[in-house]
C-alpha cells in the first residue's frame, strides 16, 4: 500500500449567471465593509462589468485599484499594498486574469508582514533545499472573479517579477488562497479570444507536466486527466466561435488543474516559460506550446508511466497501455497547428543570442527539481532550448 496525503482547501466556487449576486453574501461571510477590487486599466474601463461588480458587493466596495500589469511586477505590487493600507481595505476582489490574482495576493503579503519583498520570498538554503519563510500574519480574504482560465485561481503561492534582478520572487502563503470564486459569463467574456487560448495553453502545459511529474497522488492524477480532457474538447472550439459554455468549461479545467498541480511538481516547460515570459513579455502559454513537445522528447524515457495518463486523457490508448511517444506529440503539435500558435522561439522575437543566457537563469528555478528527468547540466536545457528556436 502506498503512502500519500491528500490535503483539499477549502473553496466555495459560484459558477452561472446569477453567480455574482452572492458577492455581497460572501463578503459579509468575512465581516467586510472595504474591499477593494483589482484589475488592470483595460477591464477598469470595462463600466458595465465594474457596475455587476458593485452591485453585486452592496456597500461594502471601498475603491478600485486599476494598477495590475503582466507578470505582477514587483514595483505594481508595491504600488498596490500602499493603496490597501490608504483604503483600509479589509477583503480584495481580484476581477481578471493570474496577474490580477497574484498581485493581490502578494501585495496582501507586504501589507501583512510589512517587510521587504525579497525577505519573504522562497530561497534556496546551503544545502540546495527550498526554503519558504513563514508568514504568520492574518491576510486579507482573498475573492475571484476570473476573466481568463487561469490556474492562479486555485494556488497560494505568487511568483512576483523583480525587474531589478530578472527574477522571480515566490511568495508562498496558504491564508491567501481563494476562500471564494464566481464564473460569471460577463467576465468569461470580457476576455479577447487570443488571451483565453493562450492561458488554456499554459493550463494545457501545467496538466501534462503534473501527470508526467515523479509526485503527486492518485487524486491529484483524476484532477489532471479530466482538465486534460476538458482542454481537449473544448480549446479548438474557441477557434470558430465564442460561448460563454466553453469558456465556463475552461475555466474549470484550469481549476481542477490548479488544484491537481498542488500534489505534483512541474518542470521544464514551466521553468522556461519563467525564464522567457517576463524578459520578453511574452505569454506563458505560447512559451509553453512552443517548448513542450521538446520537453516531452527529452523527458521521454524517464516519464513512462506518466505519458501514460496523458495518453489516456487524449483518449489516446487504453489505461495500462504502453504510450506512444511519437503519436503523443503529434496530436500535441496538431491542436497547436490547429490553434494557430507559433512553433518557434525565433518566431516571437527570443534571439538565438540569449538561449544561454535563458538557460542559465533557468536551472535556479525552483520548479526544475520535478522534472522527471533530472537535469544535471545547463547544457541540458540549452538543448532543449535549441530545439525549440
Amino acid at each position: 500500500m502506498r503512502s500519500f496525503q491528500h490535503i483539499i482547501p477549502p473553496l466555495r466556487f459560484f459558477h452561472g449567471p446569477d453567480s455574482l449576486g452572492l458577492l455581497g453574501r460572501e463578503l459579509a461571510r468575512f465581516n467586510s465593509t472595504r474591499a477593494v477590487i483589482f484589475c488592470g486599466s483595460s477591464l477598469a474601463r470595462e463600466r458595465s462589468l465594474l457596475d455587476l461588480l458593485r452591485s453585486g458587493m452592496g456597500d461594502r466596495c471601498a475603491g478600485v485599484f486599476a494598477g495590475v500589469r503582466s507578470h505582477s511586477p514587483l514595483p505594481s505590487v508595491e504600488e498596490a499594498a500602499s493603496e490597501l493600507k490608504r483604503l483600509q481595505a479589509d477583503a480584495i476582489v481580484a476581477v481578471g486574469g493570474g496577474s490580477a490574482i497574484v498581485t493581490a495576493r502578494a501585495a496582501s503579503i507586504l501589507v501583512a508582514e510589512n517587510t521587504d519583498a525579497k525577505l519573504l520570498a522562497t530561497s534556496l538554503d546551503d544545502h540546495g533545499e527550498l526554503r519558504s519563510p513563514k508568514l504568520l500574519a492574518p491576510k486579507l480574504p482573498q475573492l475571484i472573479v476570473p476573466t481568463t482560465p487561469t490556474t492562479a485561481m486555485a494556488k497560494a503561492g505568487s511568483a512576483v517579477f523583480d525587474p531589478a534582478s530578472g527574477r522571480r520572487l515566490a511568495l508562498f502563503d496558504p491564508k491567501t488562497r481563494a476562500q471564494s470564486i464566481f464564473v460569471h459569463p460577463d467576465a468569461v467574456m470580457s476576455a479577447p479570444r487570443k488571451l483565453v487560448v493562450n492561458t488554456s495553453l499554459n493550463t494545457f502545459a501545467m496538466s501534462i507536466e503534473g501527470l508526467t511529474s515523479l509526485a503527486g497522488d492518485p487524486i491529484a492524477d483524476a484532477l489532471l486527466i479530466h482538465a486534460l480532457r476538458l482542454l481537449a474538447l473544448h480549446l479548438p472550439n474557441q477557434l470558430n466561435h465564442d460561448d460563454p459554455a466553453v469558456r465556463g468549461e475552461l475555466m474549470l479545467a484550469a481549476v481542477l488543474c490548479g488544484q491537481g498541480t498542488d500534489y505534483t511538481a512541474a518542470g521544464i516547460t514551466t521553468v522556461l516559460g519563467h525564464a522567457i515570459g517576463a524578459r520578453y513579455e511574452l505569454e506563458n502559454g505560447v512559451l509553453n506550446a512552443i517548448v513542450l513537445p521538446h520537453v516531452l522528447r527529452f523527458n521521454a524515457a524517464a516519464a513512462n508511466t506518466g505519458l501514460s495518463k496523458v495518453a489516456t486523457a487524449l483518449g489516446l490508448h487504453e489505461p495500462g497501455a504502453e504510450p506512444r511517444v511519437a503519436v503523443l506529440i503529434e496530436m500535441v503539435e496538431a491542436l497547436f497547428a490547429q490553434l494557430g500558435i507559433s512553433r518557434r522561439l525565433r518566431d516571437v522575437g527570443v534571439p538565438l543570442a540569449a538561449l544561454s543566457e535563458i538557460a542559465s537563469q533557468a536551472m535556479g528555478d525552483w520548479f526544475l527539481r520535478g522534472n522527471p528527468r533530472p537535469v544535471r547540466d545547463v547544457s541540458e536545457l540549452r538543448q532543449v532550448l535549441e530545439a525549440a528556436w
